[in-house]
């Protein structure tokens, strides 16, 4: 295989200079972005060895670098836009120092040309301002395709920030999929981790326009590929990715299909509402309530709307998962309606769309601002925060008895987005993140406590924070380097804690893997597995890669500050799954952890997550 090659741009003088790097230490984006933020913490994306490849899931672009709301380093990733990056010729870039004013950077190479570096001044009073039937995020996508997609000689492909990046410190990058007329309705988002706040504070740059014609050497051989899959699977890649992909594309046993409509089928009594109030509820309750307000309305209405029309459309390369989901121009994936659906109290996809529309215009994270909402929301209810000091119009709906599906979805939804424009106008001042927040929230009355109690986080360091993946399992509480993605194990069976943190360990060396290589993990069923063979195959790689992503795993394991948290709700999280496991017939293990629970809740939970945290360092404790 060619040396992998990196661009590397000054931003403050627009110096830049192509690196080719023949060290075997550097694999993939994690590899290069690991090395670039500890030399200078630098913002980094590229793809793995098989970008442009035909083989589904291997054009996934890789964004790491700082996080601003986590407080270490992070790995970010976008479906599809390494497929058209590939056209630049380069394998990673390095974006170094920061703009003198905001700017868009512009990426072009025409065929064996080098490449063109361009740094676009913008202004920051006009770039996100409503421009016909686009705001915000993308009103600027679309001012950037206006003003330079035509010097492109193949459809280029947009990178971009909202308001929101400036704000707050969870800010995402946005990348709608580029059509003929210009960027569509089909997003993709580098979301978690607050990279886009890094990306417009930390360097100045507002967005991102890539493209051009270079041809090097892909993986396009199809008859290669259908071997490797036959020699392993006795079936060609294509019947095989369909299979992996079931529950992405459509589960017929379910009649439904995506991460939002399998989830929710399957969900149960796990499903989370109303700020994580629902763990404390019984299990009748818990039942109840996802059949009359999940499964009865908000499921329905997107099996009928999205699923049985077949509204199923793909990232941006050739996949047979086609999993975004689509109504109209609203894409439906679980997480993001589940932090800004039911956990905020909105059981409704009309109110959710609201909700979930307005956060991605100003270019939020929807996972992280779905729970800081839902905590604001919950202390609105109970009476610790005054509605007008935070600027919402009127204290939310936050029960589920007596609650009307669709009126009150809607009331909860207007007094979110109250709370949403306050915070990007900068009167609820984020910039800090949640904790600073509650802390200058609670001052005035002595409630920094009680607002803290409520709020469902991870912590990492003594300011980092991160809204969990939106599961009821403690694994996603796990003290681990990197967390808010799927670096840790987050099935709903009880695994003792120690033995919780070595899987941990053992899902984050495999998920390292699949974003090093620049893979998308829904396909994971095959790429896991095969990946290594194939790329000894078709490049010569004779590295140990699992070696290698144990070694790369450990030096950010090196780095895990993760600090104990336990406010009253996650204790009520931790505690609610033991006791759930319990009455489903779990062992006599988790029957000894729920009586220490019973017992002393803080002391369990501390003591479940001290666990958790030897047992990773059993995997990852090896060293630097």
């Amino acid at each position: 295989m060619h040396d992998r090659r990196a661009l590397h741009i000054d931003l403050a003088t627009g110096f830049y200079r192509v690196e080719r790097i023949a060290d075997p230490a550097i694999l993939g984006p994690v590899d290069f972005g690991f090395r670039e933020w500890l030399d200078g913490r630098a913002l980094c994306l590229g793809g793995g060895p098989f970008m442009g490849s035909i083989l589904p899931g291997s054009n996934r672009l890789i964004f790491t670098g700082h996080s601003p709301c986590w407080d270490g380093f992070y790995v970010s990733t976008m479906g599809g836009a390494g497929l058209i990056f590939d056209n630049l010729g380069l394998d990673f870039l390095a974006l170094h120092g920061r703009c003198r004013s905001p700017s868009i950077l512009l990426l072009r190479r025409e065929g064996q040309d080098e490449v063109e570096v361009e740094i676009h001044p913008v202004d920051l009073a006009r770039c996100w301002q409503p421009e016909g039937e686009h705001e915000g995020l993308y009103a600027l996508q679309a001012w950037i395709w206006r003003r330079f997609a035509g010097r492109y000689s193949r459809t280029p492909r947009i990178l971009a920030v909202g308001p929101g990046a400036l704000c707050t410190d969870m800010g995402a990058i946005a990348s709608a999929r580029p059509g003929r007329d210009g960027p569509g309705s089909v997003d993709c988002w580098a979301g978690r981790g607050g990279l886009g706040s890094g990306m417009a504070q930390g360097h100045g740059v507002l967005g991102v326009i890539y493209g051009g014609s270079f041809q090097d050497e892909d993986m396009a051989d199809r008859k290669l590929a259908d071997a490797w899959f036959e020699r392993r699977y006795q079936v060609r890649m294509l019947v095989k990715d369909l299979q992996a992909t079931q529950k992405y594309r459509y589960d017929p046993e379910l009649a439904t299909g995506g991460t939002l409509g399998v989830n929710y089928c399957k969900l149960g009594d796990r499903g989370l509402a109303f700020n994580y109030r629902s763990v404390r509820w019984p299990k009748e309750r818990r039942l109840a309530t996802h059949q009359r307000l999940v499964l009865g309305h908000y499921l329905a209405q997107f099996n009928a709307e999205t699923i049985r029309p077949k509204a199923f459309s793909t990232c941006g390369e050739p996949c047979p998962a086609v999993c975004k989901k689509m109504f109209g121009r609203y894409k439906k994936d679980y997480e993001p309606y589940q932090a800004l659906g039911p956990g905020c109290g909105i059981f409704d996809q009309r109110a959710a769309e609201r909700l979930v529309g307005r956060c991605d215009t100003l270019g939020f994270d929807s996972i992280q601002v779905g729970g800081l909402l839902s905590w604001l929301l919950d202390l609105l209810d109970e009476g610790l925060l005054d509605p007008a000091a935070v600027g919402a119009p009127g204290r939310p709906v936050f029960s589920d008895e007596g609650f009307r599906v669709v009126e009150d979805s809607d009331h909860n939804a207007t007094v979110a987005l109250a709370l949403v424009e306050a915070v990007a106008e900068g009167r609820l001042d984020l910039s800090g993140g949640a904790i600073p927040l509650a802390q200058a929230l609670g001052a005035p009355t002595g409630r920094t406590a009680a607002l803290l109690d409520r709020l469902v986080v991870t912590r990492h360091s003594e300011t980092g924070w991160m809204v969990p993946n939106q599961y009821w399992t403690p694994g996603v509480f796990a003290p681990m380097p990197v967390m808010g993605k799927y670096y840790q194990h987050y099935g709903d069976d009880f695994v003792p804690p120690r033995a919780l943190g070595r899987r941990n360990a053992e899902r984050m060396i495999q998920e390292i893997f699949l974003d090093n290589m620049g893979f998308c993990r829904f396909h994971r069923g095959w790429a896991e597995e095969l990946l290594p063979s194939a790329l000894a195959e078709a490049w010569g790689w004779d590295q140990d890669l699992g070696a290698h992503h144990l070694a790369l795993a450990r030096r950010l394991h090196a780095r895990n500050q993760g600090a104990f948290h336990a406010p009253a709700r996650v204790v009520e999280l931790l505690h609610g799954f033991v006791r759930r496991k319990v009455e489903e017939g779990a062992g006599e293990e988790a029957r000894a952890w729920l009586d220490r629970f019973e017992a002393d809740p803080v002391a369990a939970a501390r003591d479940f997550w001290y666990e958790q945290r030897r047992g990773a360092d059993e995997v990852l404790g090896g060293g630097a």
